[in-house]
């Protein structure tokens, strides 16, 4: 009998420990000490609501599942409406793949995937995921590379659940050195870039999640000497703090606290979402990365992310 989310990857390293799957890639399981730094799932169930998946080639929403790039025959490409209640393309074409593996030791994994070309997106994309565990915690590297003739549009984001605690998210506080928050409509489609300043989304200083809900893109962030970002989540009650970082290549975070989830999971833990773009840069080209055609300068791109305990 095969899991829900095929094989699985376990690697260990400094107190922590974190389990890789066959599909998707994706990051089931992550603790440190025993403790949950993360809020995955069990071996014998699949993600639901995006848990712990890679989010290729594109993170978030395209509206309509429409956009236009450059083509020779100049035709606007239609993606699969995988969002159907809201009319979106939704977070990828890879997060159900079979992902293979290439190497493995007891603190690190590679997995490979090759995105054929497709209607709606016509280029084929080598990917290459790596987790990597040490004393500071796991490390996530994504590497897509253009096989075809002609540049294609790419963006890479991933869906960890983060948790310091089971007792909810109200009694937790968040720290997100943003200053612009991404305004959306009722499809979660942006509208408009608003400031953050004297709103319920303003989290540059540590402060309460009670009462605040979020599904929100934030941008303009504030870094590190070496280009990181780090947000994090605190417990006060429990003494538990768990962070997440990205470096420069991701230039947006999306944070969701799960309002809208099913009552179970409901405020449950927090989604902190590494995005190298925007939702629905393809159709606006916003910070969007294009990938040059093979073997030419560009023709790859590499981000990489990661979690510890505070």
């Amino acid at each position: 009998m095969v899991a829900p989310s095929g094989d699985q990857y376990e690697i260990r390293g400094g107190g922590y420990r974190a389990v890789v799957t066959e599909c998707g890639a994706g990051l089931r399981l992550l603790e440190h000490d025993g403790v949950p730094l993360m809020d995955g799932f069990a071996e014998d169930d699949h993600a639901t609501a995006g848990r712990g998946q890679l989010l290729l080639p594109w993170p978030n929403r395209i509206r309509d599942g429409r956009y236009a790039f450059p083509r020779p025959d100049g035709r606007e490409l239609q993606l699969p409406l995988s969002e159907v209640s809201r009319r979106n393309a939704s977070h990828g074409l890879t997060r159900w793949a079979a992902w293979t593996p290439e190497e493995q030791s007891a603190h690190s994994v590679s997995l490979v995937y090759r995105l054929m070309a497709q209607s709606g997106y016509p280029w084929t994309v080598d990917l290459h995921a790596s987790y990597d565990i040490s004393a500071d915690g796991l490390t996530v590297t994504v590497t897509a590379t253009n096989l075809s003739a002609s540049a294609a549009p790419f963006a890479q984001g991933a869906h960890p659940y983060l948790t310091v605690g089971a007792d909810g998210i109200d009694g937790w506080e968040l720290l997100l050195p943003a200053s612009t928050q991404l305004a959306v409509d009722d499809r979660k489609n942006p509208v408009e870039r608003r400031p953050v300043d004297g709103t319920a989304a303003d989290f540059r200083v540590l402060r309460p999640l009670r009462g605040v809900s979020l599904d929100t893109a934030f941008t303009d962030l504030q870094r590190a000497d070496d280009g990181t970002v780090e947000v994090h989540l605190r417990n006060p009650s429990a003494d538990r703090g768990v962070a997440l970082w990205m470096d420069r290549r991701h230039s947006w975070i999306q944070v969701y606290t799960g309002d809208d989830l099913p009552a179970a999971q409901a405020r449950r833990s927090v989604a902190v979402e590494p995005m190298t773009s925007p939702p629905n840069a393809f159709a606006s080209g916003e910070d969007l990365v294009v990938l040059a055609p093979a073997g030419e300068e560009g023709c790859e791109h590499s981000s990489s992310w990661g979690i510890r305990t505070l």
